[in-house]
């Protein structure tokens, strides 16, 4: 008897695929602003990103930023809609990345969390984490990623 081509081939390929992480991130605006969380690399470079994060097997992506907002910083958002799928393919200190990014637009319930400047959470390793308002209308002191987002908020009337 033959084995089976797809069997051990595709259980020995598999490895190869956990290194694609899927990500939904909450595009929360309010004007030309948007909500994201500053990060800094090992080098101190300032770069900036939307609050989300994986998607769990089995959730889907709106049900996944939903959960990471409330994780992150406690509030409750709408999802509006799907507004765009992009692929980061990158190197963060020193390491291969694959990001497929699902990008949610979406919003708070009450208007009055728009006033907040910055919102305190905590990831889910006890990491302390700030969430801030940036104008993407203005000269950004870093890159937003996913690498596309900018052009994407800012070329067209999304």
């Amino acid at each position: 008897m033959e084995p089976d081509p797809d069997g051990p081939v595709m259980a020995e390929r598999s490895p190869a695929y956990a290194g694609i992480r899927p990500v939904a991130l909450a595009v929360i605006r309010d004007g030309s602003r948007l909500l994201v969380r500053e990060y800094r690399t090992a080098k101190g470079n300032r770069f900036y990103r939307p609050l989300g994060g994986a998607i769990h097997f089995g959730e889907r992506g709106a049900e996944a930023v939903r959960r990471e907002i409330r994780e992150e910083i406690g509030e409750e958002i709408e999802v509006v809609r799907h507004l765009e799928t992009l692929e980061n393919i990158f190197e963060r200190e020193g390491q291969a990345a694959h990001w497929i990014v699902l990008l949610f637009e979406a919003e708070f319930g009450e208007r009055s969390q728009y006033a907040i400047e910055r919102f305190a959470g905590v990831e889910g390793d006890g990491e302390h984490i700030e969430a801030q308002w940036i104008d993407i209308s203005q000269p950004l002191e870093g890159p937003l990623y996913p690498v596309g987002l900018l052009d994407l908020l800012t070329e067209r009337d999304v």
